[in-house]
């Protein structure tokens, strides 16, 4: 038998200097939503597949990692089709474990319930930079508050966050799904389109309006009616009022979005733009949804919406819904390009024992290193190596004091 010491693919160890700045941005992240009100909730990584295949996960559904029965279930399911030998699946997002969770347990929590979870999520998807199988993601969700208070609070508090990480920048994208439904509506794509409509649009940012005009013709649709829609969605509009006005959609949701966009510039330092082209691949999104851009970034460092359906799934309720997922990873990746440092704020000394001390000399330093670590420092006790000064090199690029 041969052993494999690299991980398996798309998967990552974690280096002592890596945990420490992962550890360190989880837990800027927890003191700020704490001070919002949030509660730290855990699910498993394990999720049923019934929950995780119910054609609301977009793109992601195709990427499960599924889990076969196990013992005498397997056996009796051999000769059955292969989706019959799955029972699980490794949860892709923790936006589905949420749900199920809070439908078994709402009498025991609060409304509204304001969530935060963190946690691994897997996709078996072409590993690359940024993106691999095994994801560390952090959400933050608010359940049973109808009105965009929501909304507001999730964006402020991601932002609060990321100015810990000395962010100054932010632009904030903002859309809502039953716009996005009104405007194939108004160029009158079929209903049964639209979805598959939506799964293009999501794409514009890298593929252009040329590549989503070209897989819209391959989907069938009418090429009239694709440039309707594509000039529809690049046509100049001052402001979000003016862009709807045409379209078959509740004033109130136009009025919602609005009041969402006015005080989330009032009470942050963050740009927020209405973007009709801002999709979010997710089919349980219902209202709102968005994406954060920090300083110089193309790409988006996290996003979310409203899911006010989902919860139905469970249980026989609608509860309003809205969350925002941070892209955890990338945001790791972006502080490593940045060259941020963790700020170190406890002394960290090492004693270096002579392979000849004595019991008595041991002792001693073995109790001073005790009342030093009471007094709040780091301490560690090693042995000198015949290369002192290797040894001594190392643990001063650790920022260790010698003693």
């Amino acid at each position: 038998m041969t052993f494999i010491k690299t991980p398996t693919k798309g998967m990552r160890d974690f280096l002592p200097k890596d945990m420490e700045l992962r550890e360190y941005v989880l837990k800027q992240m927890k003191e700020v939503y704490q001070n919002f009100g949030f509660e730290l909730i855990g699910t498993p990584a394990v999720e049923h597949i019934e929950n995780l295949t119910s054609k609301q996960g977009g793109e992601n559904e195709k990427l499960i990692f599924k889990i076969l029965k196990r013992g005498e279930k397997l056996e009796n399911s051999l000769d059955d089709s292969i989706d019959s030998l799955v029972d699980s699946g490794l949860r892709y997002d923790l936006t589905v474990p949420l749900a199920r969770m809070y439908s078994n347990n709402m009498q025991n929590l609060s409304t509204p319930f304001r969530a935060f979870q963190t946690g691994y999520s897997y996709r078996a998807e072409r590993p690359q930079k940024g993106r691999y199988r095994e994801l560390m993601q952090c959400d933050l969700d608010i359940l049973g508050e109808k009105s965009n208070i929501a909304e507001i609070e999730l964006m402020t508090a991601v932002i609060t966050f990321l100015t810990k990480l000395n962010f100054q920048q932010f632009k904030i994208k903002i859309n809502d799904r039953r716009i996005l439904e009104a405007m194939g509506k108004y160029v009158c794509i079929p209903i049964d389109k639209i979805n598959q409509v939506l799964i293009s649009l999501d794409k514009y940012d890298k593929i252009g309006e040329t590549g989503v005009k070209e897989e819209l013709l391959k989907d069938g649709l009418d090429e009239k009616i694709v440039d309707n829609y594509l000039s529809l969605i690049t046509k100049d509009s001052k402001t979000l009022e003016e862009f709807c006005e045409p379209l078959p959609i509740d004033k109130e949701i136009v009025n919602n979005l609005q009041e969402i966009i006015t005080c989330v510039k009032n009470i942050t330092n963050a740009e927020i733009v209405f973007d009709p082209t801002l999709v979010r691949g997710m089919g349980y999104y219902t209202g709102p949804i968005f994406e954060i851009l920090a300083e110089g970034l193309s790409s988006a460092i996290g996003g979310g919406g409203r899911y006010d359906k989902m919860i139905s799934n469970f249980a026989n309720i609608d509860v309003a819904a809205c969350g925002f997922s941070i892209g955890f990873e990338r945001l790791i990746l972006l502080l490593e390009e940045r060259g941020f440092k963790v700020p170190r704020h406890k002394e960290k000394i090492c004693h270096i024992l002579n392979k000849e001390a004595t019991k008595e000399e041991k002792m001693t330093i073995f109790t001073l290193a005790n009342k030093e670590r009471e007094q709040g420092k780091i301490v560690k006790i090693v042995e000198r190596n015949k290369n002192f000064k290797f040894q001594r090199e190392s643990l001063e690029k650790e920022n260790y004091k010698i003693n």
